[in-house]
């Protein structure tokens, strides 16, 4: 989840020709480390270490807070590939559920994954609230973060932990995760999986960091990730009750959010269209709120609201029993999520023009609905048997 209450500088304050520079969060005079930092390579952990990898986000935090006195872009980039590498969460989420609930146990996950973005934006709202405008949110801001981060991470060591753990050796894993580039499911996926990251560049700067000044883009922040509550919580509904035929909800999980995907590029065109980069409207606060802050404003909803519904993890999911197999598929995933997320922040930090991204962004999302569609025709299973078979094996592997 990006640190979104800290993308507070200004446009026209963006850093030029620095190969780790990226248009983005903390605002230290300017600087843009966090996108260049979040690139590292997810190939999905396993439980052991859980709670000392979770403890890399408060060091992620403290790197910025270290960037603030001492603008060290190492630091933070260093964090950031460690963070990449401890990722895990979508083993654990497509491998611990039974398969008729996975998508009950994945909106569960989402929604608790969105209070931490609640959190995000409330604790940048208060601690600036008098500042309307400023180049970095102050020290109280990352050390509240930090303060959050070390809780959850103790949490983290209660997670119910798998009895038995087989080490492959280094090579063989390798090779295995090689393969997966050659795996036709990994690769009707994968265009799904680089859209998966790749609009928050634009979300978060050019529309709440471009049209709100700094209080209202913490405040937006905390709507944004609170609507994603109830979206996660609906398409899970959706995939795992609404139809007897798992693969049928798959078709009607994919039409929702092809269908949203659609609305809100709509208005995220009509939006666009009155500015841009080189003519950037007047700040817009929450306290002058009419049509031209309440536009927008739902606008912002509406694109967390789509974040939530997208159902590739629960169709992943769907394309294996056991854990050894999800967590390469999950790790996958995520590899690929974070890479378009580096590629979509190296774009914005080269000053593409604010429509060039749009349109870059809804045609990556509208030409993954179709190869998702073909992924569950052909790959997800309607068998019963299967799923009581698979749901015994996964309970012999984690519940001893």
């Amino acid at each position: 989840m990006p640190f979104e209450g800290n993308l507070d500088q200004e446009w026209a304050t963006s850093p030029k020709k620095s190969p780790f520079r990226y248009k983005s969060p903390p605002g230290r005079g300017g600087s843009s480390t966090v996108p260049s930092s979040a690139w590292g390579w997810q190939p999905g952990g396993a439980l052991v270490g859980m709670g000392v990898a979770a403890s890399a986000y408060a060091l992620y935090a403290g790197s910025f807070l270290d960037h603030n006195h001492y603008h060290h872009q190492t630091f933070a980039i260093v964090t950031g590939v460690i963070l990449g590498i401890g990722a895990g969460e979508g083993a654990i989420l497509t491998s611990y559920p039974p398969h008729n609930r996975k998508g009950t146990y994945i909106s569960l996950f989402w929604s608790i994954y969105c209070m931490g973005g609640v959190i995000g934006g409330l604790v940048p709202f208060i601690l600036n609230y008098n500042r309307n405008e400023a180049g970095s949110v102050n020290d109280a801001t990352y050390v509240g973060f930090m303060c959050f981060m070390i809780v959850g991470a103790l949490l983290s060591l209660t997670i119910l932990p798998p009895s038995k753990v087989e080490y492959l050796s280094v090579s063989t894993e390798a090779t295995k995760i090689l393969k997966l580039f050659l795996n036709w499911k990994m690769l009707l996926i994968a265009l799904a999986a680089w859209a998966g990251n790749f609009f928050y560049s634009y979300q978060l700067t050019n529309v709440n960091g471009a049209l709100f000044n700094l209080r209202a883009r913490g405040l937006n922040s905390v709507f944004y990730w609170v609507t994603q509550i109830p979206g996660s919580i609906a398409i899970g509904y959706v995939l795992d009750f609404s139809l007897l035929s798992r693969k049928m909800r798959g078709y009607v999980g994919i039409a929702i959010v092809a269908l949203l995907g659609t609305a809100v590029s709509g208005g995220g065109l009509a939006n666009q269209l009155k500015y841009s980069c080189h003519n950037l409207p007047e700040k817009l606060d929450f306290k002058d709120f009419g049509s031209n802050y309440a536009g927008p404003f739902m606008l912002y909803l509406s694109c967390g609201l789509l974040d939530a519904s997208r159902p590739c993890l629960l169709v992943i999911g769907c394309l294996a029993d056991d854990p050894e197999t999800l967590s390469r598929y999950s790790g996958f995933y995520k590899g690929v999520q974070s890479a378009g997320a580096a590629v979509g922040w190296q774009i914005d930090m080269r000053n593409v023009p604010f429509l060039s991204e749009l349109v870059v962004n809804q045609s990556l999302m509208t030409v993954c609905y179709p190869s998702l569609l073909v992924l569950v025709k052909l790959a997800v299973k309607d068998d019963e048997d299967g799923e009581e078979g698979a749901e015994k094996e996964i309970a012999s592997a984690f519940a001893r």
